[in-house]
């Protein structure tokens, strides 16, 4: 009997144990993968950025769109110019504009990527997804809106794409996320990460 009381107090006490190690371990996991995703997430924005810009250089206006930014990046061209100083200027104050080409726009912003050369469309064609493990993957996409505001009385075009926590972590503990986002909230604070916004003119991230 006494064997018996003692074997059963061990399974107890090991199975306390393992609660006790779960209760310190689970945010630590959790803090992990949370810093892992939102190094992808503003990866994918500083690119989505890169692509508003690109669009409003050539376009006047930033674009709502993610059909029609995705099918500019894959077939605009930027001209690639030369600047050199006039020869006839003895004042080296002029120079002159010489077009040796053009490359295309997507080619220019993200050349130097990972993986960009693997397949160059479909990492265009990917820049609207949130990356998040392919188990919890249902094709979410981060927001995207355009729009334009007054600043001393003149009209300035803005952008603003983003995804909140409850999308960028979802698999991931359901209570520890609440518990970020109210965290967040509590500071007025947008919870999750963006880029651009719609009230100001910022083309900043908000992880700055």
């Amino acid at each position: 009997m006494k064997i018996a009381l003692k074997l059963f107090l061990l399974v107890v006490i090991v199975g306390l144990g393992y609660m006790v190690v779960e209760s310190i371990m689970e945010p630590v996991r959790f803090n992990k993968e949370k810093d892992k995703r939102e190094a992808s997430v503003i990866h994918k924005l500083e690119d989505i950025r890169a692509g508003e810009l690109a669009y409003r250089k050539m376009n006047g206006v930033y674009t709502a769109s993610w059909d029609t930014l995705i099918d500019f990046l894959k077939t605009n061209e930027f001209f690639i110019v030369k600047e050199v100083a006039d020869p006839n200027d003895t004042t080296y104050s002029k120079t002159i504009r010489d077009t040796l080409g053009t490359i295309k726009v997507m080619d220019s912003l993200y050349n130097e990527r990972p993986n960009f050369q693997l397949d160059k469309q479909r990492y265009v064609d990917q820049l609207k997804y949130v990356p998040i493990p392919q188990k919890d993957f249902a094709n979410e996409t981060f927001e995207l809106r355009a729009g334009k505001i007054e600043r001393g009385g003149v009209p300035v075009q803005v952008f603003e794409s983003q995804v909140g926590y409850q999308v960028m972590l979802k698999g991931l503990d359901n209570q520890l996320i609440l518990n970020l986002i109210k965290k967040v909230e509590e500071m007025n604070k947008y919870p999750g990460l963006k880029v651009g916004s719609l009230t100001e003119a910022s083309t900043e991230g908000n992880w700055k």
